[in-house]
């Protein structure tokens, strides 16, 4: 398809300009769809099933004053374990890689996949995601945000015609204005984008748009809910003595974030290991979260309500069946942590970083209170120990303090807690240590397979074939497209070597066969793909996968099909020999 006007032969910013300002309108547009739909799935399951309304936080129409009462207690398990069955099949009938929370795969696909996300994922993960949530499921908008605007931006650039490389910065771009979108966070959502992909690391190339995409976005979505901050504005001031306190806050973070991480972990490894159809197991993650609701209510949803409430003291508005509030507060980061296990674990959708917020606050109330109880003079709100426990909590948990600290700063409108939230978040940093709630984080622009090759080419150069795992990843030229499908999608890869007795023939791409329901492989078979041998070495192969637009590279020996080698193979190898080299 021929372009009259070609956007990638623009110069860097006036492409990216361009690029952002769609970017940020599809944003914009895609936070409001997704935002109504989850409240429209509120009123159906919570308002008018359970007979419940949940608090809301002032800048999405909420108030300080909030009544609890639901009418059918007894639902809540049925209206959580409901929203995971149909969230189950959306996500299992239509785009398997919709499960979770949504960010972890917009990472994935910026790192592994050239920026590669199916057009189905944004309408996918918007209706699955917006049922778990709004069928009072522990999980947060913005992993499917990130996955529905980073999606949105891979569409766009294949649209118009973009490179690989401009195809992942779309996807960072989308990712972090989806984001800074719908939490009405501009500078964070520019930031996160270029934060969230690495551990110890910035897409610098990322910033610059997303500023454009992010400020789009805004306009549009606050125009409709409004510009007031999430959490209100924050009134209060910084006092030096009680620096102390916030350390203490950053080790009980740091330490939290690890727990976060591995029960998460823990609990998604477990549900993979059951013999049942994954149909059913956001049921079983849903039902789960619904027992703890009845005596815990706070968990259901977001909780952005709860903690403005517990940012404001507002405690006599919290059911505590008779706890004192301190003992619900310590008691709360943990169930939280176990419910968005349960329904993101379990295969739910939804997103980790409201919850994160929920705990981060929560911890931050419970030793805030605790403080106040011993030093009362020194600390007589609370309200400072629940925004920078947010901020430490998640900024250790998700390996992105500086975008969290711009996020939460930005959601209540002030910037008098930024030297303890800097404090805070650096000291819960570096406890967390390698911990981080998105796995495929990687460590540095070095260790990414979108940067493969641009740093130490004498390593690469040394790197052979025979030193990499060798996949036996293949189909026959005779078999049916149905097959290939399945095994791109379970290698989650996006071409197959084709062969036909141990003879390599090509390579059947996604694209070509994706919307093809019969037929088979060699009607679709691309002839010409180049292969390598096992004395090749790893920048021929990082060559060959770019001009072959694959993950991996075919490996054949007299005239035989080997296997094929992927990049993330080669990566690991090189990731070995980067360490050893700095060791030495």
């Amino acid at each position: 398809m021929k372009h009259s006007f070609n956007i990638s032969s623009l110069p860097y910013f006036e492409k990216w300009f361009i690029m952002g300002l769609i970017i940020g309108i599809i944003s914009g547009l895609g936070a409001l769809a997704f935002y109504f739909s989850i409240r429209f799935f509120e009123y159906l399951f919570l308002t008018k099933m359970v007979g419940i309304n949940i608090p809301r936080p002032i800048g999405e129409g909420g108030s300080l004053v909030y009544v609890y009462h639901v009418r059918y207690f007894y639902l809540i398990p049925i209206s959580v374990a409901l929203g995971g069955a149909i969230s189950g099949l959306i996500v299992y009938t239509f785009a398997p890689e919709a499960e979770g929370h949504g960010t972890d795969a917009a990472i994935r696909a910026f790192h592994y996949e050239q920026g590669r996300i199916r057009k189905r994922i944004p309408v996918v993960k918007t209706l699955a995601s917006a049922v778990t949530i709004g069928s009072g499921g522990s999980a947060g908008r913005e992993g499917p945000t990130a996955q529905i605007s980073a999606g949105l931006g891979s569409l766009i650039a294949d649209v118009l015609g973009l490179s690989d490389t401009d195809r992942r910065i779309a996807v960072a771009v989308g990712l972090g204005s989806g984001i800074g979108t719908i939490f009405k966070t501009p500078i964070g959502g520019t930031m996160l984008g270029a934060e969230i992909l690495y551990r110890r690391d910035l897409e610098t190339q990322a910033i610059y748009p997303s500023l454009v995409a992010n400020a789009v976005g805004y306009s549009i979505f606050a125009s409709v809910v409004g510009f007031v901050p999430i959490f209100g504005y924050y009134t209060g001031s910084f006092n030096v003595l009680r620096i102390p306190y916030y350390a203490i806050l950053g080790v009980i973070s740091g330490l939290f974030a690890i727990f976060y991480v591995r029960f998460f972990y823990f609990i998604v490894s477990l549900f993979k290991k059951m013999q049942i159809k994954n149909y059913f197991k956001p049921v079983i993650g849903g039902a789960v979260t619904g027992l703890l609701a009845l005596a815990f209510p706070e968990i259901l949803s977001t909780g952005y309500g709860w903690i403005d409430l517990l940012m404001f003291e507002k405690f006599q508005y919290f059911p505590t069946f008779g706890i004192p509030i301190i003992l619900l507060l310590i008691a709360l980061p943990f169930i939280k942590v176990i419910s968005t296990s349960f329904t993101v674990g379990s295969g739910g959708s939804g997103g980790v970083f409201a919850p994160g917020m929920f705990i981060g606050a929560s911890l931050g109330g419970a030793l805030g209170l605790l403080f106040h109880y011993a030093t009362p003079s020194l600390v007589p709100s609370i309200t400072p120990f629940v925004i920078v426990g947010m901020i430490s909590f998640f900024g250790a948990a998700g390996k992105v303090p500086l975008a969290v600290i711009l996020m939460v700063v930005e959601m209540t409108g002030s910037l008098q807690l930024l030297p303890a939230a800097m404090i805070a978040v650096f000291i819960s940093y570096i406890i967390s240590g390698k911990y981080s709630i998105y796995k495929n984080q990687v460590e540095d622009r070095r260790s990414s397979p979108a940067h493969f090759g641009e740093f130490n080419t004498p390593i690469l150069l040394g790197i052979k074939m025979s030193e990499v795992e060798l996949l036996d990843i293949q189909i026959n030229d005779n078999a049916d497209i149905s097959e290939a499908k399945n095994i791109m999608e379970n290698y989650r890869i996006a071409a197959l070597p084709v062969v036909n007795h141990k003879m390599f023939l090509g390579a059947v791409y996604l694209f070509d066969i994706a919307n093809e329901n019969d037929g088979k492989v060699n009607k679709f078979v691309r002839h010409g793909i180049s292969s390598l041998r096992l004395n090749n070495n790893a920048e021929e192969a990082w060559e060959l996968m770019m001009r072959n637009k694959t993950t991996w590279v075919a490996i054949v020996e007299n005239g035989e099909f080997k296997g094929i080698v992927t990049l993330e193979a080669i990566l690991k190898v090189y990731q070995e020999k980067v360490i050893n080299a700095k060791n030495t």
